[in-house]
């Protein structure tokens, strides 16, 4: 093992990437190379996701893809609040204003009503 004060930094800071070379078969089948399998945690059976951007297809297992919106999601969290907590408070919210609207709006059909029937 290399001693730590002989690594250089990007050594320390970048995991070494795996690379490998398949072929498509003529029914559109690829190979995944058991090392990458590995390194991913892919096992036989599971499903796998695909998506295609900017030319560059990008498969992932459906636990692989949660961790990966979990920490997308997790920089918009505040810490010590529920983001279901603030989903509630806003849903309140928005009924309260709902609610006044509402009453705004029958307060002043009213008053046309008891107008309209003065005037006939």
């Amino acid at each position: 093992m290399t001693p730590l004060w002989k690594v250089s930094f990007m050594e320390a800071i970048v995991k070494p990437s795996i690379h490998a070379k398949t072929s498509l078969s003529p029914n559109g089948r690829i190979v995944i190379p058991a090392a990458i399998r590995q390194e991913l945690g892919f096992a036989p059976g599971d499903t796998l996701l695909m998506d295609v951007e900017d030319g560059v297809l990008r498969i992932e297992s459906y636990p692989a893809r949660i961790r990966r919106i979990q920490r997308e999601v997790a920089k918009y969290a505040r810490p010590g609040i529920l983001a279901s907590d603030e989903l509630i408070a806003e849903r309140r919210e928005e009924f309260r204003r709902e609610e006044e609207e509402l009453a705004r709006d029958l307060k002043y059909s009213q008053e046309r009503l008891q107008k309209a029937e003065q005037v006939a």
